[in-house]
């Protein structure tokens, strides 16, 4: 029976990285955010979207990523109703690449909302990724190109460090990219005696 690892973090910890690793090394990573995107193109997510959100949000027709964000990262209630359109869907998803990957002793679930959506009921072990606050900040700057008060503002829409911690069985410590490997080696070690 395939086990299933969820892999989580803050925005800007480190998660694809680590999950890059367990990739690299022959264990099938399945990338929530990346699938949620392809799932976000489908017509008929794109109708419930349109009639959830109005049109505002797109433009010429193609769904505008960067209007929808600033709206849900500013509004709580607006974010869940995002995350009841998609996450089902994602969760249908994964569990038919699951069934495709029944072969694999080990698969990796990478998802910011492990526990938020729920999925994490259905890992045998949580691992989390945790990097300093600033080092989270500028590196999601960099790569997003967008404002230091965006970046707060989706932290401030994520749970806490200390939450998923403390919800977690194994944490892997992303201050330094260097020792990513080693610490995911212990924890494969840990994982596959058990």
């Amino acid at each position: 029976m395939t086990k299933i690892i969820g892999l989580t973090g803050g925005i800007g910890s480190g998660k694809t990285t680590v999950a890059n690793y367990f990739d690299k090394i022959g264990i099938p990573v399945y990338i929530a955010d990346v699938e949620g995107k392809k799932i976000t193109e489908s017509p008929q997510i794109l109708e419930t979207i349109k009639n959830v959100f109005g049109s505002a949000v797109f433009d010429e027709g193609k769904l505008n990523r960067k209007k929808l964000s600033q709206i849900v990262f500013n509004d709580s209630k607006k974010l869940q109703q995002l995350n009841a359109i998609i996450h089902p869907e994602v969760e249908k998803h994964f569990i038919q690449w699951v069934n495709n990957h029944s072969n694999f002793p080990l698969v990796v679930k990478e998802t910011a909302l492990l526990f938020e959506s729920g999925s994490y009921k259905k890992c045998d072990f949580v691992i989390t990724v945790i990097a300093p606050l600033e080092e989270r900040i500028n590196r999601v700057i960099k790569r997003d190109v967008v404002t230091r008060e965006e970046v707060l503002k989706r932290i401030e829409n994520q749970l806490s460090d200390e939450y998923r911690i403390k919800n977690s069985d194994y944490i892997i410590d992303n201050t330094d990219s260097e020792t990513i490997e080693g610490q995911v080696k212990e924890i494969l070690k840990k994982i596959t005696i058990q």
